[in-house]
């Protein structure tokens, strides 16, 4: 089984991203796991689409894109994305689509009412969001499925937005809530053996 797992490099005022931060835990605490190919996208939206359909020609059965949400307290399982083409905060005055053609969203075909059961039994904060925003994390994830869609290629496409690292609010001037990566990092490698285990489930019924 073939996983694509992305993150975000940072942007704006944070000097670090905690998807990244995340990310790079889970390979320290795991190593290379086979089958799982890694990347770390620009916060950029064409660059972004660029460096994603190139990727996506690899051929992936799971994707599994992370990003950071600064002011939630928990990891949010996103269960939609939107034909929503936001920009940056600094620049966030541009709503138009993501796809002129393009359907309204997309929903994800993880069982996320799963994954919070089991990501909470770990003693994970954890939740399933309605939307994953109008931001890049929205677009990565609208945009491997309308590529996956038009090619008609069977992939199976989530994301999860992670709160921020205690070190990123340490040095912020804002009240924001946090997540020690070590934890966001569990619960990535938690994700991943579930994507998994439904695959070996599948392949033998």
């Amino acid at each position: 089984m073939r996983v694509l797992l992305t993150a975000f490099e940072p942007y704006d005022t944070w000097e670090q991203n905690s998807s990244w931060e995340a990310l790079v835990t889970y390979l320290h605490d795991r190593g290379i796991t086979q089958g799982v190919t890694t990347r770390r996208y620009p916060v950029d939206l064409p660059k972004l689409q660029t460096r994603l359909e190139k990727d996506l020609e690899l051929g992936f059965d799971a994707i599994l894109h992370l990003g950071q949400a600064p002011g939630i307290s928990r990891v949010q399982l996103e269960a939609i994305a939107l034909n929503v083409a936001g920009m940056t905060e600094a620049a966030g005055d541009f709503f138009g689509p993501l796809v002129a053609d393009g359907p309204v969203a997309y929903r994800t075909q993880f069982p996320l009412d799963d994954w919070n059961i089991h990501l909470r039994s770990a003693g994970i904060p954890c939740s399933v969001s309605f939307h994953a925003g109008t931001y890049l994390c929205n677009a990565v994830m609208y945009l491997s499925h309308r590529w996956h869609e038009i090619r008609r290629r069977k992939c199976s496409i989530g994301f999860l937005h992670l709160p921020l690292t205690p070190e990123q609010v340490l040095h912020s001037r804002r009240d924001f809530p946090s997540m020690p990566r070590e934890q966001s990092a569990e619960a990535i490698g938690s994700i991943l053996d579930l994507i998994h285990e439904s695959e070996h489930h599948n392949s033998i019924a």
